[in-house]
């Protein structure tokens, strides 16, 4: 069965979690084409889903706020992701209409930026917010000034993030036990008769450094449902 055993291929060599792991599990399936990855929110380079590609012999783009690497093997470009300057910053530094796998993790915008990206990666691994249940639909108000201060509001729901992939062409296959990331697969890879499984079963709560940790509760800001049109006609969703 097609992607049965990441859970078990959860490893640490450079990501947050168990993500080196799990990608490598779905490129061993998948197999690689251009061996290419665009990666933002990498802070220094040393923690992060690129490091470990790198040293496979991958090249690819790595993008943070700060700019700086501690990783002799990376170059870590300064940028501030928002979802109106990324696909220029993906011309400015080369990158292809088609490539291997992009990693999202800017603790804000991720849901925005992502649904502006016109580039096409195979895989994609996202942050979602596990704090909120995989049943409600909601992501924080954009703002491209946005600067995450350690609560819960942050980012989109699991379910804001599957749907936004289902319209981009993409299915979700996997959360990692400790309830960061998502990893989503182009459908054009999947065999006509994958069947995912439900959200319910994708889903992990927080579970942050493996000891069930959660950030804690930002009582003033809302989120919204991020389909449903303009910023006046958005239904606010208490992330609390």
């Amino acid at each position: 069965m097609l992607f049965a055993n990441l859970q078990a291929a959860e490893k640490r060599i450079h990501s947050q979690n168990g993500e080196d792991g799990v990608i490598e599990a779905l490129f061993a399936e998948l197999r690689t084409t251009n061996k290419y990855f665009v990666e933002f929110g990498c802070g220094d380079g040393t923690e992060c889903n690129g490091a470990y590609l790198i040293e496979q012999g991958w090249t690819g783009l790595l993008m943070d706020g700060q700019g700086l690497s501690e990783n002799p093997l990376a170059t870590v470009q300064k940028e501030f992701i928002t979802a109106e300057n990324i696909n220029d910053l993906f011309h400015k530094y080369g990158v292809p209409a088609e490539f291997d796998l992009l990693s999202i993790d800017i603790d804000s915008n991720d849901f925005w930026v992502w649904q502006r990206i016109a580039a096409r990666p195979r895989v994609v691994v996202i942050e979602y917010n596990a704090s909120i249940p995989p049943n409600e639909r909601s992501a924080i108000i954009y703002d491209p000034n946005f600067v995450w201060n350690g609560s819960d509001y942050f980012g989109a729901s699991l379910l804001a993030l599957k749907e936004l992939g289902q319209r981009k062409g993409y299915t979700l296959v996997y959360c990692e036990r400790a309830g960061v990331n998502a990893f989503f697969v182009a459908d054009e890879l999947l065999p006509a008769d994958f069947k995912p499984l439900r959200i319910e079963e994708i889903y992990r709560l927080p579970n942050y450094g493996y000891r069930g940790q959660r950030h804690w509760p930002d009582k003033v800001r809302k989120m919204i449902d991020p389909f449903l049109g303009s910023n006046d006609a958005y239904i606010q969703i208490d992330c609390g």
